[in-house]
């Protein structure tokens, strides 16, 4: 008969996560300056982009360009979901790396899965607060108000905090893989997914070289349902199930990639750069 460890218990293993989630609080806590990344830039961010859109409907003045501006105010709120949830998680990693904590979390009965769902969950705070603060500056700024989108957006806004997460898992294994010098890809990776993904404009809008790319992306699927949403039609289950799909795919390839990624940073030693 199998002997099953004290440790892995299912009321320990969420002591472990909640655990997580208190220290990395505490960092915020102790850092007030970490607020400008959570709710400043986000807001800057949509005096940028709804200026823009402002500007457009005001110079043309027509019905389209009103609808256009509606859909790049609404892209940039659904954007910061899948940014917020994205760097929540990865700075968590830079942290325990910055702090020489990595040998010490090796040497606990915590899993990786359990230190990333500890993560989660404390970023749960900075999506709340960063989108918060999106949606307060466009209500307030351009008279936009994103409940007025309908119970149809939160499947929407589910998947985009998802895809947040598994881009998270993603750099945080390309990081074990290749080194610190990547954390570079915690921003570059989100930068490279907004324009393909059509966040704030329809895929038809990129060039035909790069559309086949698009196509692949979950995130293309996502952000077509949240503009058909924003116009205040009806919610297009089918977009949002092909966007589920791709996403739990993504997911999956994440995880897989860090876990093998976070083999090869223990077979090679590479703990010992973080003593």
């Amino acid at each position: 008969m199998a002997i099953i460890s004290p440790a892995d218990s299912p009321a320990l293993a969420l002591r472990r996560i909640i655990a997580v989630a208190v220290r990395h609080a505490h960092v915020i806590r102790r850092s007030p300056h970490r607020i400008f990344d959570i709710a400043v830039w986000p807001v800057v961010d949509s005096i940028l982009y709804g200026s823009i859109a402002m500007y457009m409907r005001e110079t043309t003045g027509s019905v389209r360009s009103a609808r256009i501006a509606l859909l790049i105010v609404s892209g940039i709120i659904m954007w910061h979901v899948v940014y917020q949830a994205q760097i929540a998680v990865s700075t968590s990693f830079f942290e325990e790396s910055y702090s020489r904590q990595l040998p010490s979390l090796f040497a606990t009965p915590l899993r990786p899965i359990e230190w990333v769902l500890g993560a989660a969950l404390q970023g749960m705070f900075k999506v709340v607060t960063g989108v918060t603060a999106v949606a307060v500056a466009v209500a307030l700024l351009y008279r936009f108000d994103i409940v007025n989108a309908g119970p149809g957006i939160v499947p929407v806004m589910a998947l985009l905090l998802l895809t947040g997460w598994a881009l998270a898992v993603l750099v945080v294994g390309l990081v074990l893989f290749l080194g610190s010098g990547s954390e570079a890809l915690t921003w570059g990776l989100l930068f490279v997914i907004l324009p393909l993904s059509g966040a704030l404009y329809p895929v038809s809008a990129l060039p035909a070289a790069v559309r086949p790319l698009s196509a692949v992306l979950p995130t293309t699927h996502t952000f077509n349902a949240a503009r058909t949403v924003a116009m205040g039609a009806a919610t297009p289950w089918g977009q949002i199930g092909i966007a589920a799909m791709g996403t739990a795919a993504l997911m999956a390839a994440a995880l897989a990639f860090a876990a093998t990624a976070l083999r090869a940073f223990r077979r090679r030693g590479f703990v010992s750069r973080y003593l």
